[in-house]
Order: structure tokens, then sequence, then C-alpha cells
């Protein structure tokens, strides 16, 4: 019997062996949260339909967590198996997401995955799992729930098991905005689908006990759209991971991208300040190495491969275990940011930005200047965030930080340990407190 007195369970899509950023966050409040006297159980879809595994993320899974896994039907097998047939190959969910010219096949995929699938593909998942959730969380004496999104479905599972048994306490999770989520715009909603969005977000924002987002920028957006407070709670990096980090010197210059590309997320203009530099120094194609780990849409890949100067210095990784990841930092010398450019860019606070600052190298971000990240990056010293339209601005950056490398620069420290796993969990502790009591 586990000496944990308080008990929760977080309902979420994401968690290992899958891999990926959208992992992280939960799994560290999980495995820090028995230090704070709660037992955490995870609910979480036995068969989820998931690009990226990551079996190194098991070992951070604590022995007092009791993990649910529950079956889940999800619609994209049937599409990948229509998307063969249709002549598409085999198609990325990355590759969906583009506000550019799409293909017929891409045009009905996203209206019907717009204005069929609401708020997501996962929905079907939502009425079996309240079933089975209100018989489990009776049976085992839990009384508060978390559900953390997107996918947004997710928070429809705590909406129901709210108005079941309105005694339970919920906490909604927002990683992302819903109704105000600028991956809608790649969808062709139709009106009346956008109300759709906004009527079941205003249901969850409304009887959810506590909100919690990832960003100052989300906080101003929620609270607007829900009327009162919502709790901020950042990502960050786990301290433990970073404990053996030891920086080696590089023989050339190495610039290190980590995670999604896709067209919200799209570093050509970094690329074209490269190319530019490479046309008027020839030598530099000896002396820069830039490499992009994840998964990478099509698009920019045909950019970079019809482009021999840039093709030269540029390579792709396959997504890697989260350890092996780690282990890279130590021989990069810059991590590139590149921020979604949409209207919600200023709230842009991916997962990796805390792992690059507990990284120890120089950040170079490209999105807005007087967003939450570059708010960030300012305060810690540990990078500069140049708006993407800013092409000089650039140039000058990447020549500058090449001459650091050059003359044996070594990054000054940081502050950054307000960003830890064990810091934030202990912010999250407290709302759990709060609503126990």
């Amino acid at each position: 019997m586990s000496s944990l007195s308080k008990k929760v369970l977080i309902v979420t899509y994401y968690w290992p062996p899958s891999g990926g950023s959208g992992v992280q966050r939960w799994l560290k409040f999980v495995k820090y949260l028995p230090q704070f006297g709660w037992e955490p159980f995870v609910f979480t879809p036995e068969n989820p339909s998931v690009e990226i595994r990551d079996e190194s993320l098991l070992k951070d899974v604590p022995a007092e967590a009791e993990v649910i896994r529950f079956p889940i039907w999800e619609p994209y097998t049937l599409f990948r198996k229509v998307s063969t047939l249709a002549g598409q190959g085999s198609v990325k969910q990355m590759d969906m997401v583009t506000t550019g010219k799409r293909s017929l096949f891409q045009k009905m995929s996203a209206w019907m995955r717009g204005n069929l699938l609401i708020p997501d593909a996962r929905v079907f998942w939502v009425k079996p799992s309240v079933t089975f959730l209100a018989d489990f969380l009776k049976s085992n004496g839990i009384t508060t729930v978390v559900t953390t999104g997107p996918p947004h479905s997710l928070h429809l599972i705590g909406l129901r098991l709210k108005k079941l048994d309105p005694s339970i306490r919920w906490i909604a999770d927002m990683r992302d905005p819903w109704s105000e989520w600028d991956f809608l715009d790649t969808l062709a909603l139709a009106p009346w689908a956008r109300r759709r969005h906004q009527t079941l977000e205003r249901k969850v924002l409304t009887n959810a006990d506590r909100i919690i987002t990832i960003a100052p920028y989300h906080v101003a957006r929620f609270e607007k759209l829900a009327g009162r407070k919502v709790d901020l709670i950042t990502n960050g990096f786990d301290e433990e991971d970073f404990a053996g980090v030891q920086h080696k010197p590089t023989v050339q210059f190495t610039v290190r991208h980590i995670g999604m590309v896709d067209t919200l997320r799209d570093p050509r203009p970094f690329m074209e300040v490269v190319r530019t530099l490479l046309a008027r120094e020839p030598g530099l194609k000896e002396k820069i190495r830039i490499e992009f780990i994840g998964s990478v849409n099509t698009a920019f890949r045909k950019f970079i491969s019809s482009d021999p100067a840039l093709a030269a210095v540029t390579s792709f990784v396959d997504p890697l275990p989260h350890d092996l990841l780690v282990k890279l930092y130590e021989t990069t010398d810059m991590q590139l940011l590149v921020l979604a450019h949409t209207v919600l860019a200023p709230g842009n606070l991916p997962g990796k930005f805390f792992e690059y600052l507990a990284s120890g190298n120089f950040i170079f971000g490209m999105g807005p200047e007087d967003g939450d990240a570059a708010r960030i990056l300012q305060q810690t010293n540990a990078g500069r965030m140049i708006d993407r339209s800013d092409g000089l601005g650039m140039e000058r950056l990447l020549t500058e930080r090449m001459a650091a490398w050059a003359n044996g620069s070594v990054e000054s420290g940081r502050e950054v340990r307000a960003f830890s796993r064990r810091s934030l969990t202990t912010k999250l502790a407290e709302v759990l407190s709060e609503l126990s009591r």
C-alpha cells in the first residue's frame, strides 16, 4: 500500500514510449509529484497514433505512478490507407500543416479534419474513457483529475466527469490555445465549426476548477476568454538530464535545430541568410555545419536539396531518443529556435526552448522580439531573438557568433533554475493542495 496520502489522475494522450516534447511536461510532473506527497495515476491510450517513439523516457516513470493504458480508435490508420489509394504515398501529419498551395487530397483531408472531427481526431476516445474512469475514480478514491491538451478532446473527458460528479476537483492544462490556436487556421474551418470549438472551449474554461497554461501571453488570452484567473506553469528542463553535460570543442561551427519543421515553423529565412554568407565567403562551407534533428516536412527538405550550397552544409537526422539528444548539446555551438510565424507567436514557448536554456549553448531565436521567449532570453542572457523579417539582423548575429566560436569564447553563466522541472512541480503541487483544501 502506498504511503502517499493524496491521489491525482492525469489524463494525457502523450506518454512514453511515445516521444517528442509533448510527452515531457507531464512525464516530469509525474516524476516529481511523489516528492510532494502526491500519488499519480496516469490514464493514456494503449495504442496511440504517434510518429515518434522514445523508449529512453520510460526510465523517468516513478515506481509510485500507476499507468492505465486504455484502447483508443483513431482515424489516422484509415487516413493513411486512403492516402495510399489516392496516390499520395505515406503522408506525414506535418505535411498536412500548411497555409500554402495544397493538392486536392490535402484540401479534402484538411476540410474533413477541421469540420468533421471536433475538436480533434481523438474525440472518439471521450465516451469510452468517461465510462471507464467514472468507476475507476470511485473504486480508487481519487477526487482530483488533470486533463492536458492538445489534443483538446481530452478536456471533454474532464468536463463529462465533472458533470457526472461535481465533487471532482478538475484542472485543465492548456498547453496550446484552443479556439484561437493557429493550427486551426490550416484546416479550412467552416464558421459553424469555429463556433463549435468556441462553445466547447467555453464549457471547459468555465467548469474546470483551475486552469493552467504555459506562457504569459496565453494566460492573458485565456483569462479574457474565461473571465477568471488562469495559472502560469511553463514548460521546463530536468536538471538530472543535464547533470553530466560537458561541452567539447568542435572543428566546425555546429548549429542544431531540434524538433518539428513545418509551414508554421519555417527556418527558411535563417537558411537564406546562410546562403548569402556562403556566396560571399566560399570558404565558409568548410567551417559551418547545420543539422535539423526531428520531423521535417517535405517542402523544407526540397528547399534545401534544390540549393547545392545549402545542401553541402545541411543535414537531416530522424528523431532521436531524448538521452541521445542531450548528449548532442555537448558538441553544439548554437541552438536554432524557430517560432511559429502566426499571430500567436508572442506566446510561443516550445518545450525544447527550456532544454536549450539548460544546455548552456547560445540560442539564436527567430521570432517576435517582444514575445515571451524574447523576454526570457533577455532575462537569462541565454541568447537573442531576431524577427524573421530582419535578414540583416540575423546576418550580423550569425557572423558575431561564428567569430566568438573562432576566438574560443565561452558562454557566461545563466540563471535558469526557475525553469527546472522540480521547481515547476512545486508550483503544480501548490495548485493541487489549494484545490484539496
